[in-house]
């Protein structure tokens, strides 16, 4: 068996990495490790790993995209929360996955 740490690993922009039989405990230790300050996004299902690093130009039309809909939303004049590009977890679901921005359009605590 071979053993790799995380820091050997590079995706460059535009690719990305495909891990199988990663268990869930795996899955959310690799989570901790990266940390939440890094380029790379995260998908997790049914013990397959996928590490993706989005190009320059997927991030542009991120921004764009995000704050169309904050125009639309405080023209609406509607609640809205955003979290970001939190790591989503269901455990039960042995699913992961971590968008480039997200919102919830009514508070969480509603």
């Amino acid at each position: 068996m071979v053993t790799l740490y995380l820091r050997q690993i590079r995706v460059p922009s535009g690719q990305r990495v495909l891990l199988e039989a990663i268990s869930w405990h795996e899955f959310e230790a690799i989570v901790e490790e990266l940390g939440e300050h890094r380029g790379t996004r995260l998908a997790y299902s049914k013990g397959t790993l996928e590490i993706v690093s989005p190009l320059p130009e997927h991030e542009k039309a991120k921004v764009i995209m995000s704050d169309l809909l904050k125009i639309l939303l405080d023209a609406l004049d509607m609640p809205r929360e955003s979290l970001g590009s939190t790591t989503f977890r269901r455990e039960e679901m042995a699913a992961g996955i971590e968008p480039d921005d997200c919102f919830y359009i009514q508070p969480a605590s509603s």
